[in-house]
């Protein structure tokens, strides 16, 4: 195979009259050394020797006149021992071949392009690179162990070492920008070449390599051996370094090289400062970034749209939405114009804080500044009014993301099938599934998970299942959330051992269930009186350390007050607050109601004492407990709980003496109603002497 050195073919006529003018040609023939010559200066010597053997037939057959003795070369450097004798050197005025034995001229350094001479007018995209290039990043990426060995062997075949432009030029090719164990080897090898230096170029692409995969730690390992070099900085070296270092947060890194800019003297460009200020919000420095921003809106070198989006990133990340708001209201006033990038930022924080109203407002500034919205947007416009019910407004985004010609994936499907059947529309939600089959959309697994349990909360539990069927038979992958939405619907319905069934299934088939699968079917147990099959699942799920939730705890008070356990239930909202687990208004709701059926009142009432240190009040813990007690017919002890609650000032008497009004009338006993309600009983005082005392609700029944 023919090599970039090889400058000619046998059939060449070649002339060496301008080196060693005309020579009688004696002696014996020795091997053949082909010169290429240029002679366009006077000290031009030769560039190329190529080693050729030619066919017997074209060796000279004149005499042979002794020449110059050529040195030997020893890979660049100095031989220890002296030159030996050389050989004759003989040639005829006719012909082109030299003969020589062993020795060889000095190796030549290459560059990554075939024509500089030049390369100060040219664009550099137009210069083409050089036929070595090709050859040594086949030798590169070949994938052989012995890379380094085999780069040392075609090297001195050909004569020839990389010169640091070229390391350069290989470092930043797009095949290694991804491979920076590759990269950093052949940097190392590079600098072992005899009388080589890398240069700074070299240096920032082998970082830039390394940063771009996060390989940290070698980035730290090569800069400190760059520190140590002293190269001056210049504006295309600290672009990248800046860039480099903002990627991975090596702030103090970062900032060296903005000091050694200012030292040098080198003027920051655009890029430099969004480099910079990218790598301060990167490394989540948001009061750095503010006065880099300061200053550009202040200087010559003013803000642009990827300053801006920087800027608004950095804020939306820490939480400061509104911040991030004002620099896009700033924007405005710049005559910056915000893109798809800008609106895009401020969409994903608005929907992360549950602002749907703002996506959606964002959403349509963006429709009328006529910019291109990518799918994602509206992913989470739908997503978000979807969220709030909104399916209506959500099916309307989904039309004109149609009509824009945009394609519609599967998850914007997903959520609006789910958003009209969580509002009861299961025609709409079933006939968006069809839409989307027919499409040509593959339902994935939350599709279906989703379908069944629309399925099965509108109580089509044999419909569902035979979704759950045509999932094992087409292969989809059936995961906890479908498992579970079966378990529930089949637990309210009360077909609690086919939910038993489906759960050891799920067990079997390596799909681990969750809190949601162990608290469904813990209910259903509970609440179709197996409270002791509920005890032995909820202990099963401590033991496979799957968490117990503050709705588990919640569950099985319920489920034990039910069955007048209540020393066990107690004992449950104890273990409950021992793990550290916050109640809830629901949980106490379960607690004070069995304490208040099994005439409990003031436990009930100490704990509710104890839950306000916790940060725990229950609103509506008071107006829960009256109802229950009326309901029952216990109207004594609701009464004197009214009481309790106005002379510790958690209520103030009229809102407890309504409360009190409409549990009477809820429970049935109009009677007490009416008089409660034409009385002062609650809120009048009776005078006695000069002391003035409240009338007790407990008149009510006394009377």
């Amino acid at each position: 195979m023919s090599s970039p050195l090889d400058h000619g073919t046998y059939g060449e006529e070649f002339s060496l009259k301008i080196l060693f003018g005309n020579v009688a040609l004696s002696s014996k023939p020795l091997p053949f050394l082909s010169l290429s010559v240029y002679t366009q200066h006077p000290k031009t010597l030769m560039r190329r020797i190529n080693l050729l053997r030619p066919p017997p037939s074209l060796l000279p057959a004149t005499t042979l006149h002794s020449f110059t003795t050529l040195l030997p070369y020893n890979n660049g450097g100095s031989s220890s021992k002296p030159p030996k004798k050389g050989p004759t050197l003989t040639f005829t005025s006719n012909s082109r071949w030299v003969f020589t034995d062993n020795y060889l001229p000095p190796p030549e350094w290459i560059e990554p392009f075939n024509d500089l001479s030049d390369i100060a007018s040219k664009i550099p995209q137009d210069l083409k690179p050089s036929p070595w290039v090709h050859q040594i990043m086949s030798l590169l990426l070949d994938g052989s162990v012995d890379m380094e060995s085999r780069l040392d062997l075609f090297c001195n075949k050909f004569l020839i070492k990389l010169s640091p432009n070229f390391v350069s030029f290989v470092l930043k090719s797009m095949e290694l920008q991804n491979r920076p164990d590759l990269a950093l080897k052949f940097f190392t090898w590079a600098g072992k070449q005899n009388k080589y230096t890398h240069n700074l170029q070299c240096y920032v692409s082998l970082i830039d390599v390394l940063a771009i995969n996060g390989d940290l730690d070698n980035v730290k390992s090569v800069f400190c051996k760059y520190r140590g070099m002293g190269f001056l900085m210049n504006v295309s070296a600290a672009n990248s370094l800046i860039k480099s270092f903002g990627r991975l947060g090596m702030v103090e890194e970062l900032l060296w090289v903005w000091r050694g800019m200012k030292e040098n003297g080198v003027e920051p460009s655009l890029f430099t400062y969004n480099f910079l200020l990218n790598g301060l919000v990167n490394s989540v420095f948001i009061e750095s970034a503010e006065r880099v921003l300061e200053v550009m809106e202040n200087g010559k070198i003013g803000p642009d749209v990827v300053t801006y989006n920087t800027m608004i990133k950095g804020y939306c990340q820490v939480g400061k939405t509104q911040k991030a708001f004002e620099k896009f209201r700033d924007m405005e006033l710049r005559n910056v114009a915000p893109d798809k990038i800008t609106y895009m930022t401020l969409i994903q924080a608005c929907y992360a804080e549950g602002d749907f109203d703002l996506c959606l407002s964002l959403y349509h500034e963006m429709d009328e500044n006529g910019l291109e919205i990518p799918p994602h947007a509206y992913s989470l416009v739908i997503g978000g009014l979807c969220k709030e019910g909104k399916c209506v407004e959500g099916y309307a985004v989904f039309e004109k993301m149609i009509q824009k010609g945009c394609k519609v994936n599967v998850a914007i499907y997903t959520a609006l099938i789910d958003s009209n059947a969580k509002c009861g529309n299961m025609g709409e939600a079933m006939l968006l599934f069809e839409r989307m089959k027919k499409e040509g959309l593959e339902p994935d697994v939350v599709t279906y998970g989703v379908v069944v349990n629309c399925m099965c909360k509108s109580g089509r539990l044999d419909e569902a299942m035979e979704y759950l069927e045509f999932c094992r038979v087409n292969g989809v992958a059936v995961n906890a959330m479908l498992y579970s939405s079966l378990i529930d619907g089949l637990g309210k319905a009360g077909r609690v051992h086919e939910a038993e069934k489906l759960f050891e299934e799920m067990v079997k088939k390596g799909c681990p269930p969750d809190s949601y699968c162990y608290n469904a079917l813990i209910d259903a147990l509970a609440k179709c009186g197996k409270i002791d099959e509920a005890l032995a699942f909820f202990k099963r799920m401590e033991d496979e350390g799957c968490d117990q939730t503050v709705y588990t705890y919640t569950i099985m008070i319920n489920g034990l007050f039910r069955e007048h356990r209540n020393e066990e239930a107690l004992k449950m909202w104890d273990m409950m607050i021992d793990k550290g687990i916050t109640p809830t208004a629901a949980a106490f709701r379960a607690l004070s109601i069995g304490l208040c059926l099994s005439g409990k009142v003031a436990r009930a009432c100490k704990i509710l004492d104890e839950l306000a240190p916790m940060g725990v009040i229950p609103e509506t813990a008071f107006e829960d407990m009256l109802n229950v007690l009326c309901k029952a017919g216990r109207i004594k002890e609701a009464c004197k709980l009214a009481d309790g609650f106005v002379d510790r000032g958690r209520e103030i008497p009229g809102r407890v003496r309504t409360v009190l009004i409409n549990a009477l009338r809820k429970a049935g006993n109009a009677d007490l109603a009416l008089k409660l309600m034409h009385s002062k009983i609650g809120i009048g005082y009776d005078r006695m002497g000069s002391v003035k005392r409240r009338v007790k609700f407990r008149i009510l029944v006394e009377s």
